[in-house]
């Protein structure tokens, strides 16, 4: 809700989405971080607490009569709230009380007792052996003479037909049966009030110790001591019996002013004050009000549940919700016992309701995030990146709330303000176990793959529309009714809380009107505040313990019940006109409190010193039991044992040394989608690496032989789609090796110069039987090479005029999605695009109608396989291009472009029906800044209810439920001091650099195994750092470490200036050369090969596959 009050200043109703670099979404996500990568420790502090809270709650309730401890909410509505002093309401009794006072907390003494039943009888005649029943029949005083015969006033006592002149009374003294001689007798008054602590009077009310004593000290639920001992009398209003008590008090104060102090000292009291006391049990309508909540909440998490896609265990979510939500409830009723807040004014089945309604919209918003969160990013940085978008809003939730709640609490009864209070504590321990219990659990399910096959599908699953029935976006209030839009997890706690506490307000005051709370809240209400009654009628001069407003709002609930059964059988209220105390003191009594008082509740006092030793030993039994259960969930499966270990999760961030292969540097490298890397050497050696079986390697035979020496020099290597096929290109003849039989092919005689080609690949409609090459030479030649066949060359010019650059596309065909097309992409050095296809009798070479592009400063081309899109690079901007006719369907603002620095990485639409219907997911550019030389980073993602980014958007919006360029998400981010880098599919950025300086900044700064070698020394190596980056901006998932481990062997220790070439493996793997070694770097986790096929059907790169050297581009042999 804070979010729409905020709403003239801020201009939306969005909650704020901090940048990942804010301090605040840093520290959260750190903490998220750390609570999934230590779930164990997180668990047992959250179930040490849980346990701390929870424990006690036997101890501090009760729902008998028994005193010290907190009563637990029944099913009844109570309450004793003041009414205002000029209130046109008529009574339905009247009450008046004398407090009779010792010595500070000495109420319960043989002697005081004795003189207060002196005044007892002064003031209500003869009480000795007090038993009404037996005047049953004798007439009624018939005129006001006193003292009354005690016939006549037994006689209209209401244990005898209740009449307008029926009364009754409490006292303390009827324990002793209002006997002089008991009294006195009692060696052991505390054991005696503490045994008839049920004894009933004849009126049929319990004597209980809230009644006759106030300012009272518990040990172990027993009463210890009182500070005054209260005697009242409750009479209807034209009782004899009351007028008597108002006859006999001023002569009783002159008689034993001697003796006693007495407030006011003429024994008059007119100051009086009207009550309302409610005890009113839970009706029908209370009754289905509540299930109709509950029934809505309980649908409100099955269709935010059936949303869930992601979460295979939907029983173990809900166990999780009903838990957190319990811990929360039992946690805060602990509190509000502990400091002696009243709970039992509402029906217990209220409670939980407000605290489910915050709860499951803050842990909901939490599972989106996890589940919108990058699949490929590890287990905690999700459960990190989540709470770190997220907890900020919880928190400012819950602020806002317990500060809505406190603000209630002031304004509204006494019983909904301690309901106000327990659900602020409530809200407050539901924040901590979200971050704590919650995120543990949460973090299970992530580590455990119980999300992890249907994240990636959540994440990209799109309606099955196709491109050309595309539709007007719904309507915002379309989206609301069928909950797209998540109205819902932004107001409905806080709405549902205020909505509760108003009703429970009505609820108190179903008597005086259904204007009464906003009367209240403007000062116009009839209803006075306890708080200024307080301040009335306190005597601070005799340090009472407890004030008689405050004792008379303490009255337990059942008192008021049999109250009311006594003057109004039929009815759930009572007004009563409530006197203040005519207040005896014993002269010369110690009126001085202690220094300190125990303003806790008694009975945790009790607990502390009867139950400590045990609840020590439970705390530390719960502690073993749930490391051991968790122990047990999260090492079940031995190959998770190092992922859940206590210690941390794996770094994010993982290298791997290919080494031993090659004597010189490696100069050309190229990778298969199946996890192989092939590798040339200076040293006239290929090699192939299996990545996935231990990194194995064989050589390929024959290179170093003399019938070998026209494979070198070597001018580009390939692999086809299958991974069956490897090529080799050389200045005279073309080689195939096969990678499955492991051997060599016929070689094809080609002369091919000293340059090594722009194009190097393999036709998509190459077969194990008949393999096909494309490939395009720097002066434009396009030649295409089958292996079999008559017809085994046919050539043709890829531009007009000087080639600047080539690529390959390989996409799909417009007919089917399984057969797949090829076109050439060109620039030529004045600025021109052309597209080469092929045709029944050949290549077919046409210039491009860029209709939009006037830009003389083109340089680059980024095929989008497997789709009809590339990118063509600019200095200040990049273009997105249709292959299927030129169109530009979209430009991208840069900054100033590095020469040929453009990388392109998306997740496109997996369920487009039609070819044409192309939509992506995200779409990532990187590039080198011209100026800085920095890696900028910029991602684009859906707007907020979108499903993805029509790639061709026409006029009038995307529809279907996509967004337009226009309308994506931008982010981007800055890398400083990049060296050479790749996007790659996971939604992240690896590369390798040269450490210039020790980082402070990065994610683990202590830079795991971090080379001993001095830094400076001549000849020393250079310290290379591995890093990777996410591209969605989240910081989490940035990290930086050594590239070159400790005690690293002779060839890890050659000093390399540059890197060599570089190739991506899957997903999320990329190989870099750093002179005779290969370094596997991964980023987000275990590889997963053959991933897409379509990705990995251009194998070369021009600048990126071959080593840069002085002179030439060629790799020659050395002699």
């Amino acid at each position: 809700m804070i979010w729409y009050l905020l709403y003239p200043l801020r201009g939306t109703t969005e909650a704020p989405a901090l940048s990942p670099s804010n301090p605040v979404r840093v520290a959260f996500t750190r903490y998220g971080n750390y609570v999934a990568q230590h779930v164990i420790l997180a668990l047992l502090i959250s179930g040490i607490v849980a346990t701390i809270l929870i424990y006690p709650i036997p101890y501090l309730f009760t729902n008998d009569v028994t005193n010290g401890a907190s009563n637990l909410p029944h099913h009844v509505w109570t309450v004793a709230q003041p009414l205002a002093r000029d209130a046109a309401v008529l009574p339905d009794i009247i009450m008046r009380s004398i407090w009779v006072h010792g010595d500070y907390m000495q109420a319960l003494d043989n002697h005081l007792l004795s003189a207060a039943l002196e005044l007892q009888d002064e003031l209500l005649g003869p009480t000795e052996k007090f038993f009404p029943a037996a005047s049953q029949g004798f007439p009624p005083p018939s005129d006001d003479h006193w003292p009354m015969p005690t016939e006549s006033r037994d006689a209209v006592h209401i244990v005898n037909g209740l009449t307008n002149q029926s009364w009754f009374f409490h006292s303390p003294l009827l324990y002793w049966h209002c006997s002089r001689q008991q009294i006195l007798a009692d060696t052991d008054i505390i054991t005696t009030v503490n045994e008839r602590k049920t004894q009933s009077t004849s009126a049929n009310v319990t004597l209980r110790h809230s009644i006759v004593f106030s300012g009272k000290r518990f040990s172990e639920r027993r009463l210890l001591a009182a500070d005054a001992l209260v005697i009242t009398l409750l009479h209807l209003r034209d009782s004899p019996v009351g007028r008597q008590w108002e006859h006999n008090a001023p002569l009783l104060t002159r008689k034993v002013k001697d003796k006693w102090d007495i407030y006011p000292t003429d024994g008059i009291v007119e100051s009086s004050q009207v009550y309302e006391f409610q005890f009113r049990p839970i009706s029908i309508y209370d009754i289905i009000s509540l299930a109709l909540a509950y029934g809505l909440m309980f649908i409100y998490f099955l269709a935010s549940l059936k949303k869930l896609r992601a979460i295979k265990s939907k029983a173990g979510l809900t166990a999780t919700v009903i838990t957190q939500i319990l811990l929360s409830i039992m946690s805060s009723f602990t509190v509000c016992a502990i400091l002696d807040i009243d709970l039992s004014r509402i029906p217990r089945a209220a409670y939980p309701l407000v605290i489910l309604a915050i709860s499951l919209e803050n842990m909901f918003r939490v599972i989106y995030a996890v589940i919108l969160s990058p699949a490929e990013n590890s287990s905690s940085s999700r459960v990190g990146s989540a709470f770190g978008q997220t907890a900020h809003i919880a928190l400012a939730s819950t602020m806002q709330n317990v500060a809505i709640l406190v603000g209630l609490s002031m304004i509204v009864s006494p019983g909904v303000a301690g309901f106000c209070i327990f659900a602020a504590i409530a809200t407050v321990f539901d924040y901590f176990y979200l971050s704590t219990f919650f995120l543990c659990v949460l973090s299970v399910d992530v580590r455990r793959i119980e999300l992890e096959d249907e994240l990636l599908k959540a994440s990209t699953w799109r309606h099955n529309h196709t491109y050309g029935q595309l539709k007007e976006r719904p309507s915002w209030i379309y989206n609301v009714l069928r909950g797209k839009v998540a109205l819902s997890t932004r107001i409905a706690g806080t709405v549902v809380m205020i909505g509760f506490v108003i009703i429970a307000q009505w609820h108190f005051f179903e008597g005086v009107g259904v204007l009464e709370p906003g009367k209240q809240l403007f000062g116009t209400s009839t209803l006075q505040s306890p708080v200024a009654k307080e301040a009335a009628s306190s005597l601070k001069e005799i340090h009472q313990a407890r004030s008689p407003g405050s004792w008379l709002r303490l009255q337990d609930h059942e008192t008021a019940q049999e109250v009311i059964n006594a003057i109004k059988p039929s009815a759930f209220s009572y007004t009563a006109k409530v006197y203040d105390p005519l207040v005896f003191v014993l002269k010369e009594s110690n009126r001085t409190p202690p220094q300190q008082k125990k303003r806790l509740l008694p009975a945790a006092y009790d607990f502390i010193d009867h139950q400590l030793a045990e609840f020590v030993i439970s705390i530390a039994l719960v502690c073993a039991c749930l490391r051991l259960l968790a122990s047990y969930l999260l090492m079940a499966d031995e190959e998770t044992r190092d992922i859940f270990s206590d210690s941390g999760e794996s770094p994010s961030l993982s290298v791997k040394t290919l080494s031993g292969g090659h004597v010189l540097d490696v100069a050309m490298m190229v990778a298969s989608s199946d996890g192989r890397i092939v590798s040339a050497g200076l040293d006239r050696t290929i090699r192939v690496w299996d990545i996935r079986s231990n990194v194995t390697s064989y050589e390929l035979p024959g290179t170093k032989l003399s019938d070998g020496r026209g494979l070198f020099p070597i001018l580009g290597i390939a692999v086809d789609a299958e991974s069956k096929w490897l090529a080799i290109m050389s200045t005279s003849q073309i080689r195939l090796w096969n990678l499955s039989e492991y051997k060599w092919s016929d070689s094809i005689p080609m002369e091919s110069g000293s340059h090594n080609p722009e194009v190097f690949c393999f036709h998509p409609g190459s077969t194990l039987e008949i393999p096909r090459l494309v490939i395009v030479r720097k002066d434009g030649t396009l030649t295409d090479v089958s292996m079999v066949g008559d017809n085994r060359r046919r050539e043709a010019a890829v531009c007009d005029g000087q080639l600047l650059t080539a690529r390959s596309l390989i996409h799909k065909g417009p007919e089917s999605n399984t057969v797949r097309a090829m076109q050439i992409l060109s620039l030529s050095r004045n600025g021109e695009a052309f597209m080469s296809r092929e045709t029944e009798t050949g290549w077919r070479c046409e210039s491009l109608p860029l209709n939009v592009v006037s830009d003389t400063t083109l340089h680059q081309i980024v095929p989008l396989s497997p789709h009809p899109l590339f990118l063509i690079g600019a200095i200040s901007s990049v273009y997105l291009v249709s292959a299927n006719d030129g169109v530009v369907q979209h430009v991208f603002a840069t900054e100033p472009v590095a020469w040929r620095s453009l990388q392109c990485e998306y997740s496109d639409n997996r369920y487009n029906k039609s070819p044409s219907g192309i939509g992506f997911s995200s779409l990532t550019l990187g590039y080198v800044e011209a100026n800085t030389q920095e890696c900028i980073v910029t991602s684009y993602h859906p707007a907020q209810g979108s499903e993805a980014i029509a790639a061709f958007a026409p006029s009038g919006g995307a529809g279907g439920g996509w967004c337009t360029w226009e309308e994506a998400i931008e982010t981007k981010k800055r890398i400083k001091d990049p060296g050479t880098w790749e996007i790659i599919k996971e939604r992240s950025v690896i590369g390798v650099r040269q450490e210039a300086k020790p980082c402070r900044n990065t994610k683990r700064a202590d830079y795991r195994r971090r080379s001993a070698t001095a830094r400076g020394s001549p000849g020393a190596p250079t310290r290379w750092q591995a890093w990777t980056a996410a591209t969605d901006g989240h910081l989490e998932a940035d990290e930086v470490q050594p590239l070159l481990s400790d005690g690293a062997g002779s060839e890890e220790l050659v000093v390399v200036p540059t890197l060599g070439p570089k190739a991506k493996i899957g997903v999320r793997s990329v190989a870099f050369s750093l002179g005779n070694t290969i370094k596997v770097i991964s980023a987000g986790g275990p590889e997963r090969y053959n991933a897409d096929d379509d990705s990995t059907a251009e194998l070369l790169l021009p600048k990126d596959n071959r080593r840069v050297r002085h002179g030439g581009g060629s790799m020659r042999g050395r002699g």
